[in-house]
């Protein structure tokens, strides 16, 4: 027996002998003429406004015998009311807040009205929390599924929009929804996704990291294989372009995919930009990721095993640093990065004002009395703290936890192996990243395989007038994007 049959509803009457034990659960008997009427429903489900204002008073109203459910419909002023008989489908439809009304004389038979309270407990402001953009829209998605795929319609007004939508979780039957384009995102692709969705069998999805965990390719990768995102911009780009798009009920974060390593470092403000300074923030945010992973294992490196390579002006400067320090390079840049780590992880779960306050000042005070207790260098501290400071600039929050735990495998290298270390330890990194895929998709396209023309939208930004075409190697079905607009000197002259 599957784990999600064992909560499997065989009957009505089981359904209720066990909704009945819970304190938030409510039955109502009427008496219409000569049959009786029982509306059950949860208090903390259902919008009970709605049931006290217009269900029971309607209920009152009803002048005439009821032999059948499917009459009570022309008596109620609710436009989703459906008449259910399997008592899965009942156990389902009631945790989601509809109302049940049963009839004596047909207790196997029940009318749903679909009366939930749909904003008890969601936030009414939607800004995006870690996805900030200083140009462009500033709304993102939230916990409600259907505000969601609202705002993402707002977004493509189109009717090939399509919306898939799935169950997963034999405990919280948590709704997952496929989105992407009919007639532009390639069927086998679609396929593939729901595929692996409907080979899953969780207890309880909690968020959409949940899924990407077990529908990635490569379980066993600090890399993400699904781009994460709460920004409706970013998911319409992707799904144009031929992605798919999964939400999840209860999460604000929407997973996109197949993804590419590239697809982390680009911000959506690339294209509020002009492309020259759109591709410059692209590379300087690329080139931070290098500095990132590489500056403290580089200064191990050299000043373990490669002294002959510090410049004869820096010699003194480095030399009189570490004069007093009493530990190797490995045992300083071990204790600066965790001490970093410490400070970022105890900002980010104390209250905002608290956390950037404990983030500075605890930075600066901890910096300043290492350097004065000769427990590191003063270059080093610097180095450490540019290297924390570059991994803040990759725009998805997960790709930045990875380049944070990867420094310390290069720390290690160095330390045992100096350059050599640095080069084995970047050669492994590198020969991972070629293996992975998304969805089936490559990875590192278009780099490995080889794809020109993709790489106008990749390492740099390039102008609107290059950038006509989609992501090729997913195959879409239309692979124009736009018509590069006619010259303007064409239009005056035509004027």
């Amino acid at each position: 027996m599957k784990p999600s049959e064992q909560f499997d509803i065989h009957s009505l009457e089981q359904l209720f002998s066990i909704v009945s034990k819970s304190n938030d659960f409510s039955r109502i008997s009427l008496e219409i003429g000569q049959t009786s009427l029982t509306v059950s429903f949860y208090p903390s489900m259902s919008d009970t406004g709605e049931i006290h204002d217009h269900l029971l008073p309607c209920l009152h109203k009803i002048d005439e015998e009821i032999q059948r459910l499917e009459e009570l419909k022309k008596w109620l002023p609710f436009d989703e009311i459906t008449c259910e008989t399997v008592p899965n489908q009942i156990a389902n439809k009631l945790q989601q807040g509809y109302v049940v009304l049963q009839l004596q004389e047909a207790r196997n038979e029940a009318l749903l009205i679909n009366i939930s309270h749909e904003t008890m407990g969601h936030r009414t402001s939607n800004d995006t929390e870690n996805e900030f953009s200083v140009i462009g829209p500033k709304t993102g998605f939230v916990e409600n599924l259907s505000i969601n795929l609202h705002l993402l319609r707002q977004q493509i007004a189109i009717p090939q929009l399509i919306f898939e939508e799935l169950t997963i979780g034999s405990l919280s039957k948590t709704t997952i929804v496929v989105a992407y384009i009919e007639g532009l995102t390639n069927p086998e692709i679609v396929q593939t996704m729901k595929n692996r969705l409907k080979g899953v069998d969780m207890d309880i999805v909690y968020d959409s990291s949940f899924l990407e965990q077990v529908i990635s390719d490569n379980t066993n990768t600090p890399f993400p294989l699904f781009l994460t995102t709460e920004r409706i911009d970013r998911i319409a780009y992707v799904i144009s372009s031929g992605q798919i798009a999964l939400f999840t009920s209860g999460s604000p974060y929407v997973l996109a995919g197949p993804s590419t390593f590239m697809d982390f470092f680009i911000s959506p403000e690339d294209y509020y930009l002009n492309w020259i300074t759109g591709s410059f923030f692209r590379v300087i945010r690329l080139m931070s990721v290098f500095f990132s992973l590489f500056a403290s294992p580089i200064y191990i490196a050299v000043l373990t095993f490669h002294y002959e390579m510090i410049p004869s002006r820096l010699l003194q400067p480095i030399m009189m640093s570490g004069l007093h320090v009493p530990f190797s390079p490995v045992i300083e840049v071990v204790f600066l990065e965790t001490t970093i780590e410490l400070l970022r992880e105890a900002g980010a779960r104390l209250p905002a004002k608290i956390g950037q306050t404990l983030g500075i000042v605890g930075g600066i005070v901890i910096g300043e009395a290492s350097v004065q207790a000769s427990l590191t260098s003063n270059i080093l501290l610097i180095i450490v703290a540019l290297s924390a400071l570059a991994s803040f600039t990759t725009p998805i929050f997960k790709m930045a936890n990875t380049i944070r735990v990867l420094r310390f495998p290069l720390i290690l290298f160095s330390a045992l192996l100096g350059g050599l270390g640095i080069a084995i330890g970047f050669t492994l990194l590198l020969a991972h990243l070629l293996r992975l895929k998304s969805l089936d998709t490559p990875y590192m396209v278009p780099f490995f395989p080889f794809r020109k023309g993709n790489l106008s939208d990749s390492l740099i930004r390039a102008s609107y007038q290059f950038t006509t075409n989609r992501i090729l190697y997913l195959n879409p079905l239309r692979t124009k994007r736009y018509q590069p607009d006619t010259k303007k000197e064409d239009i005056e002259h035509d004027d």
